[in-house]
């Protein structure tokens, strides 16, 4: 009889490590699948970038410096894309992609700064439409960014959580990165005058 009890106290507990294994691998590969919406949002505003320069180009010869901004914080961006890409959720390469990122919403920023100051190239129809693309790639980026950390902090939670933390410790499940782009623009106070 206690032979018994030990078999089905044992049996109990390898059924929920198995249990708890495969939820980590199931949370764990949400995360990846999450990352790979955010990468093909990403891979598109990567490529809408070029278009977007080589419109501008004609207009804005001696804005030179700008468009190389834009055109070597795209190549930074791409490379972090890269390297997050192999490794979702890993935190250096999650910190490289939210800063590349960054600088590179800050180059077009500044690139669309100075496109105010061209009104031919304010009303031109391909350079509206690019505008368009990125304004809605941007909102993509932006809901993809969400569902991928809702992901991340599910994850990371069931790693921490009693004794679900054990068995991820034993396999070594190590806990993802939160992908979070800030931008200079977004912690900036607005002026409010009356």
């Amino acid at each position: 009889m206690t032979m018994l009890v030990i078999l089905a106290v044992l049996a109990a507990i390898g059924l929920y490590v198995v249990m708890a294994y495969n939820g980590l691998v199931d949370r764990r590969n949400k995360v990846k699948n999450a990352f790979a919406q955010i990468d093909v949002q990403l891979t598109r505003r990567h490529d809408l970038i070029p278009n977007l320069v080589e419109s501008v180009k004609g207009y804005m010869q001696h804005e030179r410096a700008t468009l190389e901004a834009v055109t070597a914080a795209r190549k930074q961006a791409v490379s972090g894309l890269e390297a997050a890409a192999a490794r979702p959720g890993d935190p250096a390469a999650m910190r490289q992609l939210a800063s590349a990122e960054a600088a590179l919403e800050g180059a077009l920023g500044r690139l669309l700064a100075v496109v105010e100051a061209y009104p031919d190239l304010k009303a031109d129809e391909n350079m509206l439409r690019l505008q368009e693309e990125l304004s809605s790639t941007e909102n993509k980026v932006s809901f993809a960014r969400q569902g991928y950390n809702d992901a991340v902090m599910d994850y990371n939670t069931a790693c921490e959580s009693f004794p679900t933390n054990l068995i991820a410790g034993a396999f070594r499940f190590e806990e993802a990165e939160f992908l979070e782009i800030e931008s200079d623009a977004k912690r900036e106070v607005p002026a409010v005058s009356f």
